[in-house]
């Protein structure tokens, strides 16, 4: 049974930038494809951006050249840099497997853009 736990998420005014973490217990994540997903209120959930266990990273559009996934296998960690943030990235951050995530999310992490 995998838990997955995500921290760095806060209220942070536009062009800010915020770091999240993802750090899984249960099971080895370093085999497979892990992704960013996010949830913004009324909206369904979407991927922002998926790492493979090689470490070649992919994104949504809207996010190219803005946000950074990362990974560190050793810690079994997923890692999510987002500069220039934008009112648009205001959203609750998940991170799960990707294709057929995990079940069980974490509880995510809150992103706030605002002035």
């Amino acid at each position: 049974q995998v838990q997955l736990v995500e921290s760095g998420g806060g209220l942070v005014q536009p062009g800010g930038s915020l770091r999240l973490s993802c750090v899984a217990s249960g099971s080895r994540i370093s085999i497979y494809t892990m992704g960013w997903y996010r949830q913004a209120p009324g909206k369904q959930r979407e991927l922002v951006a998926t790492i493979t266990s090689l470490g070649s990273p992919n994104y949504l559009d809207s996010v190219k050249g803005r946000f950074t996934i990362s990974r560190d296998n050793a810690k079994n960690t997923v890692y999510l840099q987002m500069n220039s943030l934008e009112p648009e990235d205001t959203a609750v951050y998940y991170c799960n497997r990707n294709p057929r995530p995990y079940v069980d999310w974490g509880q995510g992490t809150q992103v706030t853009v605002s002035s």
